[in-house]
C-alpha cells in the first residue's frame, strides 16, 4: 500500500496537468490568436506583392500594388469596377470613348484581348 503522502501528491499532479490542458483548450481566443490560423501561415509560401507580404482573404496584389478586396475604381466617365477581380479595358479610342470590364483569369495574369466580358460601361 501507498503512503498518504504520495497518494497526495500524485492526485495534486494529475489535477493540475489535467486543469492546464483543460484550461488551454477553452481559452478564449479571437481568429488571429488562434493557433491553427498562425498554422497556416508557417505551412504555406505568404504571397507577395513585388517585395512586400499581403493578406490574400483581405488584399490583393494590382500592378505590384497592394489593395483592400472591397477597392473599387472607375472605369470611363459613369462606371466602376473591382481591380481585385476585373479588368477595365479601353473599347474604342475615339470619341466618344467606350469602355468594358472583363473578368481577371485566377491563377495568371489576365489581360484585356483575352479576358471574358463581364459587362460593358
Amino acid at each position: 500500500k501507498m503512503p498518504q503522502c504520495c497518494t497526495s501528491v500524485i492526485l495534486i499532479c494529475c489535477m493540475t496537468i489535467f486543469i492546464l490542458w483543460w484550461s488551454r483548450g477553452t481559452t478564449a481566443m479571437s481568429a488571429q490568436d488562434a493557433p491553427i490560423s498562425s498554422g497556416l501561415w508557417l505551412c504555406q509560401p505568404a504571397p507577395r506583392c513585388g517585395d512586400r507580404f499581403y493578406n490574400p482573404q483581405e488584399q490583393c496584389c494590382n500592378d505590384d500594388t497592394i489593395l483592400p478586396l472591397n477597392r473599387t475604381n472607375l472605369c470611363g466617365p459613369n462606371c466602376t469596377f473591382w481591380p481585385c477581380f476585373e479588368l477595365c479595358c479601353p473599347e474604342s479610342f475615339g470619341p466618344p470613348q467606350k469602355f468594358v470590364v472583363k473578368l481577371k483569369v485566377l491563377g495568371g495574369k489576365s489581360q484585356c484581348p483575352s479576358a471574358p466580358i463581364s459587362r460593358i460601361c
